[in-house]
């Protein structure tokens, strides 16, 4: 191609698609050359360059940047040597008498202006499997373990002809409805399916996945420890609690494994234990996966954003509407799992809330090594960036390519 500042509107947008910024093809489809290398951080202040990209447009000014300093490289290469003319050795520069010209054009020399580029230290998103790997046994210890605890809670919660629901203010307004808990767990593996494919699609799989590995982990082990500590009656008379087992370990191991192995839904036989109710399971599933779906998703996808928020709404609505939940527990999930969303994702995005100090007192919760070992390598805000495994073009052509797609 040509020299960047010579670029027509043409070769501006084929660059950008090269360089894997379809985002900004559109807003700079009437940019040439010289007006890509005239870009700054304020163009991307104001619209429409300030609505493309959540990184305020660092990658790109990087890109413009190595341009810019390869557009001064080829303007000084015509025949120049830092601008100094070469003088003869019999003689001045004005002087009559031939200088020698060495083989070089006028006499003048002919060098590569060199200037350093400092080459980046490392990727911005490293891939590091093993430490998704490591997330992912920890989410399976706490999924066990919560499987564990509820087996042993199950055999403290006091008859319900002893011990009657509590008061519930949403049960007073609202029936009871027989099948509104499985249009509950219908919408969570809905929403768990396609957060699977809209994971398997991102670029930065493993950098996402570590996080909701996480997040959906530390939730289990809170919950854990709430329904530890105060176990409460059954919500509702309509429950058939299994049997209880007085002590008999090995068998509450194999009911825990069982309910594991169904997914702890209803629908799939598996939970039919009493006493997981502070606090709910479900709402925490159907929060998290919108919340992930959401934030790592085109900005422009919003009918799919306003699908994947009914289909969450409505599931929590069922929760209650089943009377299998206090209120009180759907309140406490919704609550912690939004926080520690927001919280994780805020100390990612942040690179000074990645270093421990006296001002970061985010840096004194219990898990914070953890994340530190997690984050420690990721440099800037994830972008929303997927890839196509195989493209129809490399279908034709026999050869498997990857085709991208970065949107906001």
């Amino acid at each position: 191609m040509k020299k960047a500042g010579q670029w027509s509107k043409e070769q501006v947008s084929l660059w950008l698609a090269e360089e894997g910024m379809q985002e900004y093809v559109e807003p700079l489809q009437q940019a040439d050359g010289q007006a890509l290398l005239r870009l700054s951080q304020a163009d991307f202040q104001k619209p429409p360059l300030s609505r493309i990209s959540p990184d305020s447009g660092k990658q790109l000014l990087e890109k413009i940047k190595t341009l810019n300093i390869e557009h001064h490289i080829e303007a000084h290469k015509n025949g120049f040597a830092n601008g100094h003319v070469v003088i003869s050795h019999e003689g001045d520069a004005g002087a009559s008498s031939k200088t020698k010209r060495n083989g070089l054009v006028n006499g003048f020399h002919k060098e590569l202006v060199r200037i350093p580029i400092p080459e980046p230290a490392g990727p911005q998103f490293p891939t590091e499997w093993g430490k998704t790997g490591v997330a992912f046994l920890y989410a399976i210890c706490c999924f066990v373990f919560t499987s564990i605890m509820i087996s042993i809670v199950h055999e403290r919660v006091p008859p319900k002809e002893a011990t009657p629901p509590l008061p519930d203010k949403f049960f007073d307004l609202f029936d009871r409805v027989e099948w509104a808990f499985s249009v509950c767990e219908i919408n969570g593996m809905i929403l768990v399916i396609l957060w699977i494919i809209q994971w398997s699609l991102m670029k930065h799989k493993s950098i996402v996945g570590r996080r909701f590995l996480f997040i959906v982990g530390t939730l289990y082990l809170y919950r854990c420890i709430t329904m530890y500590i105060t176990t409460l009656p059954v919500p509702g008379m309509h429950f058939k609690c299994s049997p209880k087992l007085y002590g008999d370990w090995e068998s509450q191991m194999r009911r825990g494994m069982k309910m594991l192995a169904g997914g702890g839904l209803t629908i799939t036989g598996s939970h039919n234990l009493c006493g997981d109710y502070l606090y709910s399971g479900h709402t925490v599933m159907l929060t998290l996966t919108y919340l992930f779906m959401k934030e790592y998703s085109p900005r422009r996808f919003w009918c799919y954003h306003w699908g994947c928020g009914l289909l969450c709404a409505v599931g929590i609505f069922c929760i209650l509407l089943a009377h299998d939940h206090y209120t009180i527990d759907v309140v406490i999930a919704y609550f912690i799992t939004t926080r520690l969303f927001w919280w994780y994702h805020t100390m990612a995005n942040q690179p000074d809330l990645k270093r421990p100090s006296r001002t970061n007192f985010i840096s004194r919760v219990w898990w914070y090594r953890f994340f530190q070992y997690l984050e420690q390598n990721v440099k800037d805000v994830v972008p929303r960036s997927y890839q196509m495994p195989i493209s129809w073009r490399s279908l034709q052509s026999g050869h498997v390519k990857y085709s991208r797609i970065d949107s906001d």
